[in-house]
């Protein structure tokens, strides 16, 4: 079976090593904390950074952005982080980024109008070397195929499959795929369709990008990342990957290296909590979630001491809740924010927990804008999600209940909708 691979700036992708990369939370355009952010990504290990890119001015920015960087001798690769506008798209590939990424979907409601922005890109980054990632997440997908396949992992998988095909046709390999999910069932499952259908109709692998969307923060976003990415690395699936936490980007390199290490040990001693988290999620959750006996007992140890009984109950609930088997707690997604984000999303998830811990099973979205929110937090029965500055709308599922909220009102609007339902 032919690997293709993926070439962005000095790195190869789908050559055999697992490549980690990040996100910048910061605002494009200012340029000086966007440097700052990724020399220190760059500093902690990570190999390829991606910025929000929505308009030409962000990607003059991001120009500049490179130029220091590389003035510096820093030469990690840069990913344009673009949604909507194709021109931006354009713009980014004509020698700004080492890489782009896209959903085409987006590009605009009339489908061969977006395939024809595609083409059109596919020349920009043939011209100028530039790499492709075609990036397509849970709840993003169009009625278009949503009435066919609904909004499954096999929608997920025929949709990318359209894509692809363009760029085979217009031959166009300097590419990489994603399905992300917050759902680490969704996930695994999109990400294996499209592995077995580009096998079966293509009879070649593209490079694919593994994550598991709006994870969250702390323990249980660790533990989802570990389970989603984790059961697709045991499979052989997956090329670069990126955990993507609601914390200082930087915070996500040591996890997302932990799990490539797993690869190669996964045995249950760990020097941390933290890396017992991502190891017991390696270990355990591909056959957790494909309906495997959630019947035994954690063991192993944390910086040389056996695991108490009492932390390993918690870290095994914090598993089965992470493999759609029990849940004993509320489940928080949360977007890791990104230059669009025009709020503190760390502070305000913290402050979302503590009201609404006490709502075990329920689902809750925190998510940093409109772009993304309301497709991303497919999942969720409630969704908290930036409108503006200083404002929020609150979801109930994917319809937008309450609008135009004061931030500083939002949390106990939020509580008083869950306790209504309940």
């Amino acid at each position: 079976m032919e690997k293709v691979i993926c070439k962005a700036g000095n790195v190869s992708i789908g050559s055999g090593k697992i490549v980690v990369q990040s996100m910048c939370n910061t605002d494009t355009l200012d340029v000086a904390a966007s440097v700052a952010q990724c020399k220190a990504l760059a500093a902690a290990g990570c190999e390829m950074v991606r910025l929000t890119t929505q308009g030409l001015r962000q990607v003059r920015a991001l120009g500049e952005i490179r130029d220091v960087l590389r003035a510096e001798g820093i030469d990690v690769p840069l990913v344009a982080d673009v949604h909507f506008n194709s021109e931006v798209a354009l713009a980014a590939a004509a020698g700004i980024a080492d890489k782009v990424r896209i959903n085409p979907g987006n590009f605009s409601k009339d489908h061969e109008v977006a395939m024809a922005k595609l083409r059109e890109l596919l020349q920009v980054c043939k011209d100028y070397g530039t790499a492709l990632r075609i990036g397509l997440n849970h709840g993003s997908l169009g009625e278009r195929i949503t009435s066919v396949w609904g909004d499954t992992p096999l929608g997920m998988c025929n949709a990318i499959m359209e894509w692809l095909r363009v760029c085979v046709d217009n031959d166009f390999y300097n590419l990489t795929l994603s399905l992300k999910a917050s759902n680490t069932k969704v996930m695994v499952e999109a990400y294996e369709l499209l592995y077995k259908a580009m096998q079966d109709e293509l009879g070649m692998i593209f490079p694919l990008h593994l994550g598991v969307t709006e994870a969250g923060n702390g323990d249980s976003g660790r533990m989802k990342s570990a389970v989603g990415i984790g059961s697709l690395l045991k499979e052989g699936i997956g090329d670069t990957i990126r955990v993507s936490l609601t914390e200082d980007p930087v915070n996500e390199i040591p996890v997302a290296r932990m799990l490539v290490r797993c690869m190669e040990d996964d045995s249950l001693n760990a020097a941390s909590r933290e890396e017992y988290i991502v190891k017991v999620g390696y270990r355990y959750g591909k056959e957790l979630l494909e309906g495997g006996s959630d019947d035994f007992t954690l063991q192993g140890s944390i910086a040389g001491k056996p695991v108490s009984e009492a932390e390993a109950e918690d870290i095994k609930d914090i598993l089965l809740q992470a493999s759609r088997r029990r849940f004993t707690k509320a489940e928080y997604i949360a977007c890791p924010s990104c230059g669009r984000t025009l709020y503190d999303i760390e502070s305000v998830l913290a402050e979302v927990r503590k009201a609404t811990e006490r709502f075990a099973g329920v689902r809750i979205a925190v998510m940093g804008c409109i772009v993304n929110g309301p497709g991303e937090m497919a999942d969720a029965d409630y969704g908290y999600v930036g409108q503006g500055a200083g404002k929020i709308t609150l979801y109930k599922g994917r319809t937008p209940v309450e609008k135009d909220i004061p931030q500083q009102e939002a949390v106990s609007h939020l509580v008083a909708l869950i306790e209504k339902d309940r």
